[in-house]
């Protein structure tokens, strides 16, 4: 009987090297958690998982962009709580100015405080934003409304109100139109005409009966900018939570792309190297044979 050693032993090696070659991935799986660490291991797997990947990180940025937008939501609407707190004060001094048994001591205190409160409405009008941007201002102005030597204020913001993406084609304004909410362009009523119209009338002696309508004109317009800001802090609220669930969904998919089932690895790895075991014992033991022993 003629025996090809060199058959046997080359076939040996080669089951000797896949069973090693195994047993140190299933290792590594074990030990990384990760069953993937190429394409090579499942071509269609790590397409897959790349596209996921992908869109993980879209949509981080996505989610990024709600949280800068609310914020910047949130301090619009505290910048107009605070205007309506002032124009609630203008309102009380209004009701005072009514009266007419008031001293021109009296008139001129109330033009005086009506004078502070128009400031700070001015400076609340011109508040920026993280940015640096004006939060009434549009988008490619430096500042929202200037007053003029004569005390009138103006609008001079530019460019439309901003906009921040917060999804693929989807996009929310962020930014409030304050030649809406404020006037200061022409139109009725004016916040800031208002206001110094009343206190210009109260040293003057003028009629100030309008002065209440027309402040009741702007809180009204106030609670509509709040109210439309709420309803778009709602929508930025709906949208980040579609996209943690749509997070949630794509992590279960790649972990079961990626992912080391750890129990069925282990029970894998055991086989391995069982079989590694048995083969290297028998090449061992068929390794040391003579021919005389074949022969017997």
């Amino acid at each position: 009987m003629r025996i090809t050693t060199s058959q046997f032993f080359n076939r040996s090696v080669g089951q000797l090297a896949t069973l090693n070659g195994q047993a140190d991935k299933l290792q590594s799986q074990i030990a990384t958690g990760k069953r993937l660490t190429g394409a090579a291991d499942d071509t269609i797997a790590y397409q897959r998982l790349a596209g996921i990947k992908r869109a993980t990180a879209d949509d981080a940025a996505y989610t990024s962009n709600i949280d800068f937008a609310q914020s910047l939501l949130d301090q619009s609407d505290s910048t107009l709580s605070s205007i309506t707190t002032q124009l609630q004060r203008a309102n009380e001094y209004a009701v005072q100015a009514a009266n007419g048994t008031l001293s021109p001591s009296d008139r001129e205190s109330i033009a005086v405080s009506l004078d502070g409160i128009l400031d700070h409405l001015l400076s609340l009008a011109n508040t920026k934003d993280t940015r640096g941007q004006p939060l009434f201002g549009g988008t490619s102005g430096d500042t929202a409304f200037a007053r003029a030597a004569d005390g009138t204020v103006s609008y001079v913001g530019a460019g439309d109100t901003s906009s921040i993406p917060i999804g693929a084609d989807t996009n929310i304004q962020v930014g409030t139109d304050g030649a809406k909410i404020f006037g200061g362009n022409g139109s009725t009523p004016d916040m800031f005409a208002t206001i110094k119209g009343l206190a210009d009338a109260l040293r003057s002696g003028g009629d100030t009966s309008s002065a209440m309508d027309d402040i009741q004109a702007s809180l009204n317009k106030i609670t509509t900018a709040q109210a439309s800001i709420g309803a778009r802090g709602a929508r930025l609220d709906l949208e980040k939570s579609r996209l943690t669930d749509l997070a949630a969904s794509r992590d279960v998919t790649r972990s079961q792309l990626e992912d080391t089932d750890v129990t069925t690895a282990i029970t894998e790895l055991q086989k391995t190297l069982t079989a590694l075991q048995a083969t290297q014992a028998s090449f061992t033991k068929l390794e040391g044979l003579s021919l005389f022993d074949y022969l017997r």
